[in-house]
This record gives C-alpha cells, structure tokens and sequence, in this order.
C-alpha cells in the first residue's frame, strides 16, 4: 500500500504549516487562553485559508476534500497547538449535515464554508458516557416544525457558535435537528486546554429536522471526529517530543547535558516508538473511514485505543524529562501535555473504546481479525 502523499496534499500541509508559522505563536495561543479560551477570530483565519469548507461539496462552495486531507490538516494543526473548534465546525458539523433535507443544506454549508455561520455539534449529555444512543434530550413536531427539549454538556465553542446539530430522541427514534443559538440557553467557560465549551439548555427551542432517523448520520461523523483527533494527537505528540529533544540537548547535569544520559536515551525511544504507533494507527483510523457502519465502528475504536495509550505516555514521559519546568503554565510543553489530556477524553475516552472493541470482536480475537 502506497503511504506518500500526493502534491496536493503536501501543498495543503506547507499551506497549514506557514499559517501556523507565521500567524499562530506560543504568545498569541497564550495570550487567548489567559484571555479566556476565545478563537472564533483564529477560526476565521483558517476560513480565509479556505479550511472552513474543506469537508463541504463543491456544491455548496467548499473543497469537497476527502478523510486524508483532513488528516493532512489536523496534524499540522495539533503541532501548532491551534485552540480553534476544526474539528468540531469544519469536519463533524458537514458530516452531520450531509444527511439534511437540500434545501437545509444549501441554507447552512454554504455559510460554513465561508466561515460566516458557526455551526457546531451539540451531542454529549451528562448521563451519556459516550454512548450515542443514550439520548435524553426530546424532540416533538408542531406542525411543520419541530422543536426540542433538553440540555446537553461541554459543547465545543458553544458560546461562540451561530446555531448547533442536537441529538434528540422523538417517537420514530434519535433525530437530528439543527437550532439557532438565539433559541437556545448557553453558559460558556474556559476548559483546561485553553479553548471555550458551553452547557446548552433547550426548551421548546424551534428547529429544523436534520434526519429523523439520524443515528447513521450520528455515528459516522462521530468516526470523523474521532480519526481527526486521532490525526491532532499525532501532530500534538510529534512536536511535544522534538520540544522535549531540544530541552535535553540544552539543559546540563554533572557538567553535561542530559540527552547524554543512556537511561534517558532509552526513553526518548520508547517516546518515538508511541509517536509512530499512534501514527500508524491515526492512518488506519482514516483509511477505514469510508467502509460500511460494522467494519468502521471498530476499526475507529482500535485506533482510539491505540491513541489514548499513546498520547497518555507521551505526555507523561516528556513531562517527566522537563522536569518542574515541563508543568509550569508559561511553558510551551505543559499546553501540548493539557490538550493531550483533553483529546484522550474526545469522542469517548480509552476504557470507553476499550469497552467497544471488545464488544466488536465477538468469536475472534486481535485487530487483524
């Protein structure tokens, strides 16, 4: 199997890259967290670059860009530690929206795609753990409209956003319906990676229907989401260590510098080896994105496993190499170990997949079963 990349994707990925270069700094990402986590302006920088409407078809104004640009994309994002909602906006809310009625989607997607309207999923629950179908929140038709009832928890930019893609169950199943923020009660905070959420209360909040039958649709971009995250660790892990390796080409014990040490040495390649499991496995996780429902589910979960050990070892072990330093909050490391922590956790943590694969594998044993 062939893993280069075309010239397209690599002129993506110089694209990203001398964004990130030149417009996104360690000061200015600090400065925003400090400020309280807002990035709907980063976010439209990345809609000028034209990566709003990466996921979007071409007929509705974006790139109609498949999994592996996207891929390219997140990985440059996670090294340049970007706190803008991507993932969330730009990839999962088309995914969501791809199975709106046209005349839905021709209102919404072009707005996305030009990075004028914000659109975001409003999925999780408090009760949920993760899973999709635990949907307490309630949808009821009123005539030719729908409106929904719930409240739903640490919704990605929720206080920055224009309107949300809700998860709500009605009396044919899980729907999916897309609300105006006007319509909606949101209460925003920082998280501790230094971006914005929000808690969303909806009481017979006016929307539109999305699907009526939305727990495909819901279950595929929920993979989308996953395999990006999975492409930001490898991009987040990649630059935590070449940070971690020049730390230790500079700072000195014994009258020597420490990436001298053979014990550290040893670690530094167990760090390597994580790094290029993880990416490994965040190539099968996109790869795997356009087979049926069955074979995807698991392979998504595989590599979220896979991910959650990698990004957890990487962080705590170069961490550990920094020293005191490697947590002090003025340092660039301790920000790639927080968004770490905070992505092992997205689309459902590690022991949640963990739980998923094993119900998967049924009578065989092993990823390559």
């Amino acid at each position: 199997m062939n893993f280069d990349f075309t010239e397209d994707q690599a002129s993506l990925r110089d694209a990203v890259q001398r964004w990130v270069e030149k417009g996104f700094s360690f000061d200015r990402r600090h400065g925003l967290a400090k400020a309280g986590g807002a990035t709907r302006a980063v976010y439209a920088e990345l809609a000028e670059l034209g990566l709003a409407g990466l996921a979007v078809p071409e007929a509705h104004g974006g790139m109609n860009f498949g999994p592996v640009e996207a891929m390219v994309v997140m990985e440059e994002l996670g090294r340049g530690l970007v706190n803008a909602p991507y993932t969330e906006a730009a990839l999962v809310a088309p995914a969501l929206l791809s199975a709106a009625p046209e005349a839905l989607q021709a209102e919404w997607l072009p707005r996305i795609a030009d990075g004028s309207a914000l659109v975001v999923p409003a999925l999780q629950e408090r009760r949920s753990r993760y899973r999709l179908d635990d949907v307490q929140a309630t949808a009821t038709q009123a005539g030719e409209g729908w409106t929904v009832s719930g409240a739903k928890s640490v919704v990605a930019a929720g206080d920055e956003a224009d309107a949300f893609v809700v998860s709500a169950r009605h009396a044919g199943g899980i729907g999916l319906f897309l609300v105006d923020k006007a319509a909606a009660q949101v209460r925003g905070y920082p998280t501790q990676d230094g971006a914005r959420a929000a808690e969303v209360t909806f009481d017979n909040a006016a929307a539109a229907l999305v699907a009526q039958d939305g727990l495909p649709a819901l279950m595929h971009a929920t993979d989308v989401g996953i395999a990006a995250v999975c492409a930001e660790a490898v991009g987040l892990m990649d630059r935590l260590l070449a940070i971690t390796v020049e730390y230790m080409n500079q700072r000195k014990q014994f009258g020597v510098t420490i990436a001298t040490f053979q014990a550290l040495r040893h670690r530094v390649a167990d760090v390597k080896m994580q790094v290029e499991l993880g990416r490994s496995m965040s190539y099968y996780a996109t790869l795997k994105l356009g087979e049926p429902q069955e074979q995807r589910r698991r392979a998504l979960s595989q590599a979220k496993v896979q991910l959650g050990h990698s990004m957890r070892f990487v962080g705590q072990q170069c961490v550990q190499l920094h020293g005191g330093i490697g947590v002090t909050d003025e340092y660039v490391a301790s920000h790639y170990f927080k968004r770490l922590t905070m992505l092992e956790m997205a689309y459902g943590d590690t022991m949640h997949h963990l739980g998923e694969v094993s119900a998967r594998m049924q009578d065989t044993a092993g990823v390559f079963a």
